[in-house]
């Protein structure tokens, strides 16, 4: 016969062992959980009766030992942003790679009306450290965390990430890899979908740092390059190549990093009734499944979301278990995948 703790069970063993630690249940119930800090003395005494009548809710008890919540904090997009594909690939491997550790994840968005949830986070000992998504250049979430003292990480890294453990691809580098590809392929004036512009506007570093990359590569090359900004759907997509042919028509090779774009870039072509790579060639850096399933296959940097994930769960336990340990960082340059959308340039 199976044994079923009932909430009347958990709240009498909690009784118990306020009273015999001399605590109050409130203390007893903070302890378990976390919410609420509890004082090093007070703790060994709520553990030293747990282990002699041997209450087990759930993981509380180990956690409670281990001084550690077992719960990571991911901080995402607010969700009245629509979530990109690789922002939920991201969300996915942290996910499993934390499970394959025996802990939790706790999800919670951040920017505009939810400001106060990242606060929770922060402050309210529901997590042992967080991962951070989504970094700006300038990122007051970063500068947060760092006066909390709580451990974390990002994927993505600020302007100056000295002292901070992160994870990152490497996109100046990557996007000039596309650039000289192409340059090598004769193609003399290219154009490069960026994301949004409101993206720019508030110092999303990727957008930056694509930029960068494009804008040095095409001067190395003495090319002529032209930047569009993007929003993150298909018809923002099919939008903005319209407005590439109609404003740079002599343009015959895109570069991206707006995965999200693709398929409206490629109604566009078919709109305009251009042949890729034979009138026009394209490449960039997406999650691979985006690469394949433009037609043809597009030439990209894959974007490695698992390895990014797993990478960021790992040193975030790492800081967890040194907080005082140098901080370490893992920048990725995964190789162009040469695909069929890229071809010698239209004479």
């Amino acid at each position: 016969m199976c044994a079923v703790a009932t909430v009347e069970s958990v709240l009498m063993n909690i009784g118990e062992i306020a009273r015999r630690a001399g605590v109050s249940r409130s203390t007893v119930s903070y302890a378990l959980s976390g919410k609420r800090p509890v004082t090093g003395e007070t703790r060994r005494r709520i553990q030293a009766v747990i282990d002699e009548i041997g209450y087990r809710p759930n993981a509380a008890a180990r956690a409670l030992k281990e001084g550690r919540t077992r719960t990571l904090g991911l901080v995402i997009p607010p969700a009245n942003q629509r979530l990109t594909d690789m922002q939920l690939g991201f969300v996915a491997s942290v996910v499993e790679a934390a499970a394959r550790a025996d802990l939790d994840v706790l999800l919670s968005p951040s920017g505009g009306d939810h400001d106060r949830s990242f606060e929770r986070v922060v402050t309210g000992r529901r997590v042992d450290g967080v991962i951070l998504m989504e970094i700006r250049l300038e990122d007051e979430r970063v500068v947060r965390l760092r006066e909390s003292g709580l451990p974390f990480v990002t994927i993505g890294h600020t302007a100056n990430p000295y002292g901070t453990c992160w994870v990152d691809v490497d996109y100046p580098t990557l996007i000039a890899r596309c650039v000289h590809h192409l340059a090598d392929l004769g193609h003399r004036s290219l154009a490069l979908v960026n994301r949004s512009a409101e993206l720019l506007a508030i110092g999303y570093g990727p957008a930056h740092r694509a930029l960068a990359g494009f804008t040095e590569a095409v001067a190395q090359r003495g090319l002529t390059g032209v930047e569009l900004t993007c929003a993150d759907d298909a018809a923002a997509g099919e939008s903005c190549f319209e407005q590439l042919r109609d404003q740079h028509p002599d343009v015959t090779a895109v570069v991206t990093i707006n995965e999200a774009a693709l398929p409206g870039l490629q109604r566009g072509l078919e709109r305009a009734g251009l042949v890729v790579p034979r009138d026009m060639s394209l490449a960039g850096v997406a999650a691979r499944h985006w690469a394949e399933d433009f037609r043809p296959q597009l030439t990209a940097a894959d974007i490695p979301t698992v390895e990014m994930g797993a990478s960021a769960v790992d040193l975030l336990l790492e800081r967890i278990a040194a907080p005082e340990a140098p901080a370490r960082h893992l920048l990725l340059a995964p190789p162009v995948s040469l695909r069929a959308s890229t071809g010698p340039a239209p004479r």
